[in-house]
């Protein structure tokens, strides 16, 4: 074997305040990242680079701060050990902190000091070798390096192509992490699928060794590469493809899109115009202004002091996050100035190239999501899903149920209608999904994302319709009209359920928010809702109880609909329990509650009742802008002991349906083959 392999791991500590950050026993990590290359160097500097890090290391300035940073575990251990050696600290005294063996050490000293080896050399491919040099291997997985070219000035390259076959190069996602993860690895396989069913050599790049698509049989030809500008040019040097797919990785490829294109790479679908007008607040704006929809007020900012000023023009609450990220990133709620200048000092560096953007927050609103398929001249509507939680709980996070629960038939249609008009407008070629909110009645467009969404493996399933498939095919050319998409079948309701770490993550705070925090996903399907609810709960581990004690105690907004809630649960057969005043008002209105303590006044309280295993279930609302420490410590104590925990009252809601559904008895079992019926749903 003439190569080396290295597996990164890939955390999402940034999305957890709170959380330590110390490694241990308990795996915290959230994907990683695979590497190859001739050498331990070249190797290991491929797979921090594959990592795809949301922002670099910060070391402390000084060197005695420095190596005890390096003493603790953490997920920044290498890039410190690294700027050790860049500061010329010695080999032992970074033993003594961090005990990685010497041999490593010198190499990661060479690596910190001189690079990766690669200087003067020239790069080229070579096939990974699968029978270790017993016999020639013919394995079409491949992985650069750097040579010294020979006398004629090249250098050998193990890729074999076949002649007279036109390849499609597919950008993969790169390591799963939260807000991108393997439904854009499924995207990619079915493009890669899609591709050579239509005759075109498919040729992956990606370097997550987690996903199907970095199978070797997936494609013609993989590339174990980093998702960089300049790796994925040499491979499309190394290529000349008839074009690239970069709609189906989620923001890396998306990211590359631009420089791809100025470099001359012919990319298909979407135009990369259309994709960054959707995501330009101010040309997306005007858009929606000259097409006569509706939009939550917004502003972008391009510093703090801009952003103060504009926050006062588009009015409180706001929506505030960077631009160009995916799943939430940085994005939070504000109600009040002092809660933007909290924001603005813990996260921003706005400027040109990163402005702010602020939008109107839509309180008490229903989010909607729209999976549609385009091919520049028509609109397919694939999918129409409502979230359960309220707006302001990020998509990702929320579940959402399909065919949506309460949404009247002239609202879908005009759903359909402004959902065809801005992917024409666009010139989506492929897929795009929309976010919308309900409020008051009028229909709101949030954001529009033309590219593949989280949300694809999740509608594909649910109206058996492969939707990648279909727009791989209009992205290589085909027409919808040519397609003969059948009509979803009706007769069963699909629940999609987010699932999430917080149990992983000692004292922080399982409230949801718009910044995105789980790491996957389940699915439920029945007959009806509360059964489907229940299903999905019970997949993603939230047992729900049939009986026993449930605790209530919501923020004052939420009172009314806690009562209702209250006196549900009392039909059922359980036991109420609430603070002080959640506790007054479910007894208004005749319903048994037993009160007890807030945490503040002492023994016995509702952790107490949770740490004895009292209690079954737990409803509690955040107050305001934020969780008070009452709640916080409510929440954190239910994940601890595995007591199920709502903190929305959409959310509680359900629970209470499915609660009602799971008492009637087993629902029944259904293929996935059955439901849809034996007709395939493969386009034609």
């Amino acid at each position: 074997i003439d190569y080396v392999v290295t597996k990164i791991p890939r955390f999402a500590f940034e999305k957890f305040p709170g959380a330590e950050g110390r490694l241990s026993t308990h795996m915290q990590s959230v994907g990683e990242a695979m590497a190859i290359g001739r050498t331990f160097g070249e190797s290991f500097a491929k797979a921090m680079r594959s990592r795809e890090l949301d922002s670099p290391a910060e070391p402390p300035a000084s060197e005695g701060d420095l190596l005890a940073a390096i003493e603790a575990p953490s997920a920044e251990r290498f890039d410190l050990i690294l700027e050790a050696f860049r500061r010329d600290i010695d080999i032992e005294a970074v033993h003594e902190s961090c005990l990685v063996d010497r041999w490593f050490l010198r190499e990661l000293q060479t690596l910190a000091l001189e690079g990766d080896g690669t200087e003067g050399l020239v790069r080229t491919y070579k096939a990974v070798d699968t029978c270790a040099a017993e016999f020639e291997a013919a394995t079409p997985y491949y992985y650069s390096t750097h040579e010294r070219p020979g006398a004629d000035g090249q250098v050998v390259s193990e890729v074999r192509r076949p002649a007279g076959r036109d390849s499609v190069v597919i950008l993969g996602a790169g390591p799963n992490r939260i807000g991108q993860g393997i439904e854009f690895d499924y995207c990619c396989v079915h493009a890669a699928m899609t591709a050579r069913e239509l005759g075109r050599d498919a040729v992956m790049v990606n370097c997550n060794p987690e996903t199907v698509s970095t199978d070797y049989d997936t494609s013609d030809r993989l590339y174990f590469e980093p998702l960089s500008v300049e790796d994925v040019l040499a491979v499309c040097e190394q290529e000349k493809p008839e074009g690239v797919i970069v709609q189906f990785g989620g923001q890396t490829p998306l990211k590359l899109a631009r420089a791809l294109e100025e470099a001359g790479v012919p990319l298909l679908g979407t135009p990369v115009d259309a994709i960054d007008l959707a995501e330009d607040r101010g040309r997306f704006g005007a858009l929606l202004r000259r097409l006569g929809i509706e939009h939550p007020p917004y502003g972008t900012a391009l510093s703090a002091e801009e952003a103060t000023v504009i926050a006062e023009e588009v009015g409180f609450p706001l929506l505030v996050r960077p631009s160009y990220v995916l799943g939430g990133r940085a994005m939070e709620i504000c109600y009040s100035n002092e809660d933007l200048n909290a924001y603005l000092a813990a996260h921003v560096k706005a400027d040109q190239e990163h402005p702010l953007l602020l939008d109107r927050f839509l309180e008490n609103a229903i989010e909607i999501d729209v999976d549609a398929l385009a091919d520049g001249g028509e609109v397919h509507v694939a999918g129409i899903m409502q979230h359960v939680e309220e707006a302001g709980v990020h998509s990702g996070d929320s579940a959402c149920v399909l065919p949506p629960l309460s949404i009247g038939e002239e609202m879908l249609e005009q759903i359909r209608a402004t959902t065809t008009q801005i992917a024409l407008e666009l010139g989506v070629v492929g897929l795009i999904n929309i976010q919308y909110g309900i409020a008051g009645g009028r229909l709101y467009v949030i954001e529009a994302n033309p590219r593949a969404s989280r949300t694809v493996p999740f509608v594909s399933k649910a109206i058996g319709i492969p939707l990648a498939k279909v727009a791989a095919r209009l992205m290589l050319g085909e027409k919808l009209a040519d397609l003969d998409l059948p009509e979803p079948p009706s007769g069963h309701v699909s629940v999609k359920e987010a699932v999430l770490p917080f149990a992983r993550f000692a004292g922080v705070d399982s409230v949801l928010g718009p910044e995105m925090k789980s790491t996957g996903e389940v699915m439920g399907i029945a007959a009806d809702f509360p059964t489907a609810f229940a299903k999905a709960q019970a997949a993603a581990g939230v047992l729900l109880p049939t009986q026993g004690t449930v605790f209530i105690t919501v923020t004052d907004t939420d009172k009314p609909a806690a009562t209702q809630m209250a006196a549900r649960f009392h039909d059922l057969g359980f036991d109420v329990i609430a603070t002080g005043g959640t506790a007054q008002s479910i007894s208004s209105m005749g319903i048994p509650v037993t009160r007890i303590n807030k945490i503040g006044e002492g023994s016995p309280h509702v952790v107490d009742l949770i740490r004895e295993r009292r209690c079954d279930l737990v409803i509690n609302t955040p107050t305001g802008s934020g969780a008070r420490a009452d709640g916080q410590a409510i929440r954190t104590a239910a994940v601890r002991h595995g007591i199920p925990s709502v903190t929305t009252m959409t959310g509680a809601s359900a629970a209470v349906r499915a609660i009602a559904a799971q008492k009637q008895g087993e629902p029944a079992v259904l293929s996935l083959q059955e439901v849809h019926g034996t007709r395939a749903k493969q386009p034609r």
